[in-house]
This record gives C-alpha cells, sequence and structure tokens, in this order.
C-alpha cells in the first residue's frame, strides 16, 4: 500500500471526525508514489521477464543519457543569442532579461556562465510547462482507468524541449504537448499502445499546425530583430559552400554551436548519450548502425548522380549527420522501444529505412529541408508490418528445415 495513503489515512484517524473519508484524493497519492519509488505490485507469472530492467530504470538511463544534449542546449542556446546581441542586435525586453542582468551577468559571448544562464531562462520555461500539461494529462487518464500513474512520460517530457525553438510561445508547447500525448498516446491506451513516438507527434503538430513558429529564419536566435538561418536550410540553398558562407564550420556543427532546436544542435553530446544507452542494453545498436548505413549509401548514390540545381544532391554523409535533427533522431528517437521494430532482423531494416528516407526527403523535396521527423514518424507506422513479416520468414523458413 502507497506510504502517503497510509499517512493520509492515518491523518484521518487523529485528526478528523470518524466517518471522514477522502478516498477521492487516494489516487493522486498513488500516482505519486509509484513515479519516485518502485511500487509494490509485481507480476506473478515470468510471462513478460526479460531481464532485471523495469520501466522506472529504463526511463532514467534514458534521460541521464540525455543530459549532455541538455547542457549544450542551454550554453548553446544563450551562446547564440549573445553573439546576436554582440553584434549590433537588439537585447529582448521581459522578465528573461530582468532575470539575467539581476544576477550580475552580462550578455558576452564569452561567458560561458553568461550564455548558460541566459539559455536556462528559455529551456526552463518550455522544460515546466512540457510537464505540467504533459504529466498532467497521464494523471488525469491514469485515475479515469484507475491506473497506476508510470515513468512513460518522463522520457518525452525531456526530448520534446530539445525538438523546438527556444522562441516557441509556451501556449503552443502546452497545446502541442497536450496533443502529442492526449492523441499520439493515450488514445491508444497509454504507454506502451502507442504507435508513434509522442513528442514527434507533437513537433509535427506544431509544424504543420504553427509553422511561422517553427521554421523559418526568425525563430532560432532569441534576439529582437535578428535573423539568421539554420546551417540545414543554408544547405538546402547553396549546399556546403553557402553553409561555410553563413559562418558554421562542420565542427562547429559537430560541437553545437550553431542556430537550430535547442537540443538537436551537438552532435557530440548527443554521441555521449548514444555510448549510455549501448551500454546499458537501452537502445538498439542495430536501429542507429542502420539508420547510418542507410544515410550513408542513399547520400553516396545521389553525391554520385550530382545535380547542378540542387546542392542537396551533393551534400555528401559527413554533413548530413551533423545537421537538423538527425543524430537526435537516431539515437533517442528512433530507438523508442514502443514504436520502433521489435525484431532485430526488423531493427536493421527499420533504421535502415529511416536513413534512406531522410536523404530523400532532404534531397528531393522541394519544400522540407529536414526529414527526420517525418522519416521516423512514417517507418513508425510500418514498424508492426515489417516485424509481421520477419517473424513470418522465420516461420517459413523453420517449416521448410524440419519438413
Amino acid at each position: 500500500m502507497s506510504f502517503l495513503r497510509n499517512l493520509l489515512e492515518n491523518t484521518e484517524k487523529k485528526w478528523f471526525a470518524k466517518g471522514a473519508k477522502f478516498e477521492r484524493f487516494y489516487p493522486l497519492f498513488e500516482a505519486a508514489d509509484t513515479l519516485f519509488y518502485t511500487p509494490g505490485k509485481v507480476t506473478k507469472t515470468a510471462s513478460f521477464v526479460r531481464d532485471g530492467a523495469d520501466l522506472k530504470r529504463v526511463m532514467i538511463t534514458v534521460v541521464v543519457a540525455l543530459f549532455p544534449a541538455i547542457l549544450v542546449a542551454l550554453y548553446n542556446t544563450g551562446l547564440q543569442a549573445n553573439l546576436a546581441i554582440a553584434g549590433g542586435a537588439g537585447v529582448p525586453e521581459g522578465w528573461r532579461t530582468a532575470l539575467v542582468t539581476g544576477l550580475g551577468l552580462d550578455f558576452s559571448p564569452d561567458s560561458v556562465i553568461g550564455c548558460a544562464v541566459h539559455g536556462l531562462v528559455y529551456y526552463l520555461p518550455v522544460f515546466i510547462v512540457t510537464f505540467a500539461v504533459g504529466l498532467g494529462w497521464e494523471v488525469l487518464f491514469c485515475i479515469v482507468r484507475k491506473e497506476e500513474v508510470n515513468e512513460g512520460f518522463f522520457v518525452t517530457g525531456f526530448l520534446f524541449p530539445l525538438i523546438v525553438p527556444a522562441s516557441i510561445p509556451l501556449w503552443q508547447v502546452a497545446l502541442a504537448i497536450s496533443f502529442g500525448v492526449v492523441l499520439g498516446k493515450e488514445v491508444f491506451g497509454g504507454t506502451g499502445y502507442n504507435i508513434l513516438n509522442p513528442a514527434l507527434v507533437a513537433r509535427a503538430f506544431l509544424f504543420f499546425g504553427y509553422p511561422v513558429q517553427i521554421s523559418g529564419n526568425e525563430v532560432w536566435v532569441t534576439a529582437d530583430g535578428f535573423t539568421r538561418a539554420t546551417p540545414l536550410a543554408n544547405g538546402f540553398e547553396g549546399g556546403i559552400a553557402a553553409i561555410e558562407a553563413g559562418g558554421d564550420m562542420w565542427w562547429d556543427a559537430f560541437y553545437g554551436f550553431i542556430p537550430g532546436c535547442m537540443g538537436e544542435t551537438s552532435t557530440l553530446a548527443i554521441l555521449i548519450g548514444a555510448f549510455i544507452l549501448i551500454v546499458t542494453g537501452v537502445g538498439s545498436w542495430r536501429i542507429m548502425f542502420s539508420i547510418t548505413l542507410g544515410t550513408l549509401l542513399t547520400s553516396l548514390l545521389f553525391n554520385s548522380i550530382g545535380s547542378d540545381s540542387n546542392p542537396m544532391m551533393s551534400m555528401p554523409f559527413s554533413w548530413h549527420v551533423v545537421l537538423g535533427g538527425w543524430a537526435l533522431g537516431a539515437v533517442f528517437m528512433a530507438t523508442d522501444p514502443v514504436t520502433a521494430a521489435q525484431t532485430n532482423t526488423g531493427r536493421y531494416i527499420y533504421g535502415f529505412l529511416i536513413g534512406f528516407l531522410v536523404v530523400m526527403v532532404r534531397a528531393l523535396n522541394p519544400a522540407y529541408p529536414e526529414g527526420m521527423m517525418v522519416s521516423i514518424l512514417l517507418m513508425n507506422v510500418f514498424a508492426p508490418l515489417i516485424d509481421h513479416y520477419v517473424v513470418q520468414a522465420h516461420i517459413k523458413r523453420r517449416k521448410a528445415r524440419y519438413a
């Protein structure tokens, strides 16, 4: 029984009149107890036992793996804004600026602490709204269904702030995460039943519902009157020459010191997270490897074809993997154990097709140069079909072998 529920019942006996009951509050205390402690209820059989890792441990491992990307997100968000301000852009008015200056910090791009704090005042509100609204929906659905609240939202809550620009309005954050959790997850039955990654569903909602706040040149740097395209957008327009003309070198993109969504810019930080996921066995190295292979072979194919009018056809593999959301998607989105393929062979096929599609979208789509989000969502839909045919092929081979 819940520790918090026991505490409430003892309080009733001591301080309230006999017969006063507060059963309606018990689910809330059960929810809080389950989120922060291991529940006492365990499975009675070994049907679903695979190893010693429960959902809580898996989710916490993913969150730990995300921390390098979060730290770079804080620094780079402030760095990009401070570079713009140092170059003559206006300092935004509002509580964020007042808080930064009130702490005795300036807007110098040379100050690591100043950049990190400046980035924090943009990241933290998005993070708080994401958890307040998203977790609120999770608790509400669990109370209605009379289920225990699980940790399924934790990874979504940490991922979503990393895949949006720092300038995103907070009301759009609340609306998008509501759409992602309710229509991308809970309508299917909750954690473990969804067929699409909820964080990507929320971002897709923003992209198609509010494209002005999620794309273009004005949303990536939080400085008044300053616009700058992302390296991916520059590459879409003029190839590597345009990227370098915009002041971004390959190493800038690899380390993460470029404009973009808050947590997508640093390939190095994401690779650290990938190492943690692979060593702990939480993330599928087969999916990561096959996405990389699919991207490599498809980019080599397009490079060999070439085009005088389409610079993305000549974009080399080394640039594809450090631009946009490729790295974050390959490591943290595509490997979602609920929405990805479950068989080992299926994981190779699933990942390879994601890598193939992301280059196809970037090179051949005239309107949207990113590609990673739509590629993962599309393959989420086909993952069960891939597993079905992999299993059927295995059954046929066994029948032929022992016929």
